[in-house]
């Protein structure tokens, strides 16, 4: 059998950095999300070194173009060059710093097994950090924002009208993550979240990223509206979000 040589497992690919933890005395590895090969861990070399090339580029929330080489477990960064340096505007800013971090998270669980969503769940979070890093709207709503549309691109978008059981046209007064979102007076089940129409207005506006709406809604709202949110993704991600339990809320 021939050897495969080392161009044959090299390929390049823009990344956004979810999470990085040290190996050894100067390497790191980097948890990715790839714009075109789904989630990918992989080994920076000397990169924890004061000398290292690309060491500030593979920080979290950072997105960059990489060389890549396909290792036995990990893959290997051999090339890195910074895109978007998100990660120090989103770091000096602890509002920014924990959603973003929330995010990261959520999206490396959505694409741990999911590959076919992966393209879209990388955009979305991209897309996600810019609007943090540039302070375009409130941070938590941003969050929020993006954790729906989020759980709705891995396939379990909710419903906030028609009951997500039987379909009976809404708007209903009851709420079940496990049915999907909103449920009618014969399908909700015991213990189902009652959200106020305006709760329920703001999620539907969160969902659609209706942003005039969501900067008029009141604080109550929105934290009623993101314990909502926190709700559904957890139980659809079947755990718990850790990094959610650091969000300040105003």
């Amino acid at each position: 059998m021939a050897r495969t040589t080392f161009a044959s497992r090299t390929y390049r690919d823009d990344a956004v950095v979810l999470r990085t933890y040290k190996l050894g005395e100067a390497d790191r590895i980097v948890v990715l999300l790839t714009r075109d090969h789904g989630q990918v861990r992989a080994v920076a070399k000397g990169v924890r070194r004061t000398t290292s090339r690309f060491g500030s580029r593979l920080e979290p929330f950072n997105v960059a173009e990489l060389q890549l080489v396909t290792g036995r477990n990990l893959e290997i960064v051999s090339q890195a060059l910074g895109k978007r340096g998100y990660g120090s505007v989103i770091a000096a800013d602890y509002a920014k710093y924990t959603a973003a971090a929330a995010m990261a998270e959520a999206a490396e669980r959505f694409t741990e097994n999911d590959d076919e969503s992966a393209a879209q769940q990388y955009r979305l979070l991209v897309g996600a950090l810019s609007a943090l890093a540039r302070g375009l709207h409130e941070p938590g709503a941003v969050l929020d924002s993006y954790l729906l549309r989020a759980v709705s691109t891995a396939g379990w978008a909710p419903s906030f009208t028609d009951c997500a059981r039987c379909g009976a046209p809404g708007p209903h007064e009851a709420f079940s993550a496990p049915l999907g979102g909103a449920v009618c007076p014969a399908c909700r089940p015991p213990g189902a979240a009652a959200p106020d129409p305006a709760t329920v207005a703001h999620l539907s506006a969160l969902l659609t990223g209706d942003w005039e709406r969501i900067a008029a809604a009141d604080p109550r709202t929105a934290r009623a509206a993101a314990g909502i949110v926190a709700s559904y993704v957890q139980w659809h991600l079947e755990r718990a979000v850790r990094s959610l339990h650091l969000v300040e809320r105003s």
